[in-house]
């Protein structure tokens, strides 16, 4: 019976993040092409036989309706359409070259953000109202409260220009340091985020009836935070994933770009300035694709953790 609530649980979760793709593709095709200008529009006026000939072979002079169809068409056959402004390549093309880049620099900002934000968090809840509990608090309320693009040109002033410790931009070195500060500026925010569920979640259970008897028991307090306390407290933590996700992925568009990483980000940047409908349209779909799978994960895990979840 377990198995099938649990399973139950996941189909159901799977089947509502469908409409929610699909509700992402269709804002995303009325926004792009509601912008003003075109894929071809430049400042020099091509002859109106040329944009013709163009708009017709990318089937652009089709009404939106039509257009959409025949996009989507093409989407649910895995193809995500040619780029109008990088000729001969495919938008899956330039998505594949310039992920790696992304993915590595999202992951490696969650791992720093919960290796930290747990440790900052278990370590105010272990001494709260104290000094120490007061730092790390507003050091994370700052984290929260200060936005990326402050952030991470900070970092450059500081630590690349001033100080001259590490590359200002990623074409400024060729080995591991040029993450760094990039990793950091994304890292932080959530950082903060993580401490402070991790204290208030840590907080709750050291108090709870479970801890004080195992503190009768004679164990200690660091035995107690790994054995007991820790994995129920992480609970609250597991359901800001999906979030904490979407906000690296965000925020990887504005540390990119400071930064000068031809990740998803810069290129996101250029096919919007560009109107390269399909391009944009890829990698929108690609980064919602990850977040919604993302999240689908992080519902079944919590739902598998915690089985009164299955049950709402």
């Amino acid at each position: 019976m377990q198995q099938r609530g649990a399973l139950r649980f996941a189909l159901t979760r799977l089947l509502s993040a469908i409409p929610t793709l699909f509700l992402i593709i269709v804002l995303a095709f009325m926004m792009m092409h509601a912008a003003p200008g075109g894929p071809f529009d430049e400042e020099r006026a091509m002859p109106p036989e040329t944009a013709a000939n163009i708009e017709r072979a990318y089937h652009l002079d089709e009404p939106l309706p039509q257009q959409f169809m025949r996009y989507f068409g093409a989407l649910l056959q895995g193809d995500l359409g040619p780029s109008y402004r990088y000729p001969g390549y495919s938008v899956a093309e330039l998505i594949s070259a310039a992920m790696l880049l992304s993915l590595q620099l999202g992951a490696l900002a969650m791992l720093c953000a919960l290796i930290v934000g747990i440790a900052v968090g278990v370590l105010a809840a272990l001494r709260r109202n104290t000094p120490i509990d007061r730092l790390l608090t507003g050091l994370a309320m700052m984290g929260i409260s200060i936005p990326i693009f402050v952030i991470a040109p900070i970092f450059v002033l500081v630590f690349a220009v001033n100080l001259g410790w590490l590359p200002a931009s990623w074409s400024g070195s060729d080995s591991g340091s040029r993450y760094l500060l990039p990793v950091i500026a994304l890292a932080l925010p959530q950082i903060a985020y993580v401490a402070r569920l991790t204290r208030g979640s840590m907080i709750e259970i050291m108090s709870s009836d479970f801890v004080r008897t195992a503190r009768a028991q004679g164990l200690g307090t660091f035995t107690i935070v790994r054995l007991h306390a820790l994995r129920p407290a992480m609970l609250p933590l597991l359901s800001y994933l999906g979030p904490a996700v979407a906000a690296v992925l965000t925020g990887s568009v504005v540390v990119e770009q400071i930064f000068g990483i031809p990740g998803l980000g810069q290129l996101f940047v250029r096919g919007a300035l560009n109107r390269d409908y399909t391009l944009v349209l890829g990698i929108v779909i690609f980064y919602a694709t990850l977040v919604i799978v993302f999240n689908l994960i992080v519902d079944i895990l919590y739902g598998f953790l915690d089985p009164r979840i299955r049950n709402r």
